[in-house]
């Protein structure tokens, strides 16, 4: 697809309240993925760096979501560096999620207007990393952060705070709902969504039903 403005990256994660977190050393693994989520209204991926070689393999994948899935939005995690996040952002990565604030990553991101969401799990961290200019932060690790409560919290002095969680420890229809209406603009989940049961077996159809499902949640959750 066409390169989106960082704003309208950041409403889009905001719009589909779901971001699916994946890693797989083969690429058509991967695109599977992707279009199992897409298949279940959800257009926008996080591949996460973590293996040997995953820069290529996120290249392999952004080709094959061009042709299969225009309207996808794709984006690398688990970035701890200007130079990993550059080589991403070549490769077609329409925003950069880490695991913690990193001022050269955000440097880099702001000179090319991609989105950044650090990671961060203090009100003086998320508060750095939107003076930097986050739009969007990622609460990580969410549950040992404070959980739902800890968002309701930080949200009553900072309304303007936009919060996506990693790493929920519950993602029952009850879990989910919790940290919607505690006020996060999205979630992003991994394992919870892309069970590695499902995608030994390449029993994508289970992938896609439960993308509807927590879809259907987030959705409700939001009234």
């Amino acid at each position: 697809m066409s390169r989106l403005s960082r704003l309208e990256v950041c409403l889009r994660i905001q719009s589909s309240g779901l971001v699916p977190v994946f890693y797989h050393g083969d690429a058509g693994v991967v695109a599977e993925a992707v279009s199992a989520c897409a298949e279940a209204g959800i257009e926008v991926f996080e591949f996460t760096n973590r293996g040997q070689g995953a820069s290529k393999v996120f290249e392999k994948v952004v080709e094959v979501s061009a042709r299969r899935w225009p309207g996808v939005v794709l984006g690398a995690g688990s970035i701890v560096d200007s130079e990993t996040a550059a080589l991403y952002a070549a490769h077609g990565a329409q925003f950069i999620v880490g695991p913690s604030f990193s001022e050269r990553v955000a440097r880099f991101c702001n000179r090319r207007k991609l989105l950044y969401v650090p990671g961060c799990a203090t009100p003086t961290e998320i508060g750095t990393a939107e003076e930097w200019g986050a739009e969007i932060v990622k609460l990580f690790p969410c549950e040992a952060a404070g959980g739902p409560g800890f968002v309701k919290a930080l949200l009553g002095p900072s309304p303007w705070t936009r919060i996506m969680a990693t790493g929920v420890a519950d993602a029952s229809k009850d879990g989910i709902t919790a940290w919607i209406k505690a006020g996060v603009c999205a979630l992003g989940l991994g394992k919870e969504l892309l069970r590695k049961e499902w995608i030994d077996a390449g029993d994508w159809s289970s992938v896609r039903a439960r993308a509807e499902e927590l879809k259907g949640w987030i959705q409700s959750a939001r009234g």
